[in-house]
């Protein structure tokens, strides 16, 4: 198997123009056919690329392909955010009267998800601990179709045993979907453990320069393809430049990853001494309850860390308007630096009693891009340094 580098350059080959050496962008919504045997085939052909832009476009094939074989996956598709990917797959594979299985940390969209969409659709939930296997099991009903996991989990980095799980689900005859945004299949490949399904917030790091908003899935062709088809219902299409766009990011995915992996281990090592702060939530450090199970998951920690202040809400504020290089911003993942209070941005998508669960008030989630080590660790630490000494005055 070639490396990833060369996989995410060449595997989407056979899809370019015979002389295009940048795929040209198909910004068409609608292709035509030669004959009638043509057109039945592309109205009829799942995840097609030349018959109507909502149905594939050879943008969203050329994206597909490249994570499929990143993933190690049969297939993969697209979709025109992260919550287009797991809204459309949740509605594609469970029904009222179904229940669904997923984890008490995870993204606040998700959570709304869970909490929120299916349980008004008839779908019963239940959220668990997922550092615990057995809770998994244990929440189990014979009406159990579906089993949403996250690890690392956002934004507290809890780490969720995919064998575990996936062997749990195939003895049950029940559908496993893992997000893997934070990991990316760098770091991190589901479908080696038994996952299901994979998904993404392309968004972030498949991407990687903030400016195109994506979702993908990846795994075997008949899930997708189920998918695919409430798909063409809910429409939610990736525009042909977006589409683009996000190609052209994959493309040095291979080379951001590792710098981002430094970047998030530099930072958790620098701060979690600090008297500013009372716990780091980051894999990598061989204090987190369960970095021998991320170590036998991943092959890199990923770039975001969790920061709990001793100070609570206003010394994570603080905090946040003291760093020179992470901008308070929602996102992660790009070759910039973010940083943002999860209690906060989360209030559109959970009730206050949803968001207390979910996450401390005083946790700060800080998303390391590609500037260079030194210069993002002297800046955590100066702007730790300065909310203390205002938390102390105060």
């Amino acid at each position: 198997m070639p490396g990833k580098s060369t996989i995410t350059v060449h595997a989407d080959r056979s899809i370019h123009p015979d002389r295009a050496v940048v795929p040209p962008i198909y910004q068409t919504a609608a292709f035509s056919a030669h004959d009638a045997e043509s057109f039945a085939f592309g109205a009829t052909e799942a995840r097609g690329k030349d018959f109507y832009t909502r149905f594939g476009n050879p943008n969203h094939a050329q994206v597909s392909a490249v994570v499929a074989e990143l993933e190690g996956t049969e297939a993969a598709m697209v979709t025109a955010s992260g919550m287009a990917a797991i809204t459309t797959a949740a509605l594609a594979l469970v029904k009222a009267g179904d229940h669904v299985i997923g984890q008490k940390s995870t993204y606040g969209g998700t959570a709304s998800v869970l909490k929120n969409l299916l349980p008004r659709l008839g779908v019963s939930t239940t959220l668990v601990d997922q550092t615990d296997p057995e809770a998994f099991a244990s929440a189990l009903t014979p009406q159990t179709r579906l089993i949403l996991v996250e690890t690392p989990s956002n934004p507290l980095l809890q780490i969720t045993d995919l064998r575990a799980v996936s062997d749990l689900a195939r003895a049950h005859d029940v559908i496993t979907l893992a997000d893997n945004t934070f990991a990316t299949p760098l770091n991190q490949r589901p479908a080696e453990f038994g996952i299901d399904v994979v998904w993404h917030s392309a968004t972030k790091y498949l991407n990687g320069h903030t400016d195109v908003s994506a979702g993908v899935l990846a795994g075997p062709a008949a899930i997708l393809d189920q998918i695919w088809d409430t798909g063409l219902l809910t429409g939610a299409t990736l525009g042909p430049i977006d589409a683009w766009l996000l190609l052209r990011g994959m493309r040095t995915l291979p080379l951001r990853v590792p710098r981002h992996n430094d970047n998030g281990q530099a930072l958790a090592e620098a701060l979690e001494t600090h008297p500013a702060v009372s716990r780091v939530h980051y894999p990598g450090l061989a204090g987190h309850p369960q970095h021998k199970l991320a170590a036998h998951q991943m092959s890199g920690f990923g770039g975001v860390l969790g920061i709990e202040f001793t100070g609570g809400y206003d010394m994570a504020n603080a905090f946040l308007g003291h760093l020179n290089y992470a901008r308070r911003s929602a996102s992660l993942g790009g070759v910039e630096s973010l940083a943002v209070h999860p209690a906060s941005m989360w209030r559109g998508m959970l009730s206050e009693e949803q968001i207390a669960e979910s996450v401390p008030l005083g946790l700060v989630r800080l998303a390391a891009g590609t500037e260079d080590t030194d210069d993002l660790v002297a800046d955590a630490l100066a702007a730790a340094d300065t909310a203390l000494t205002e938390a102390a005055i105060a």
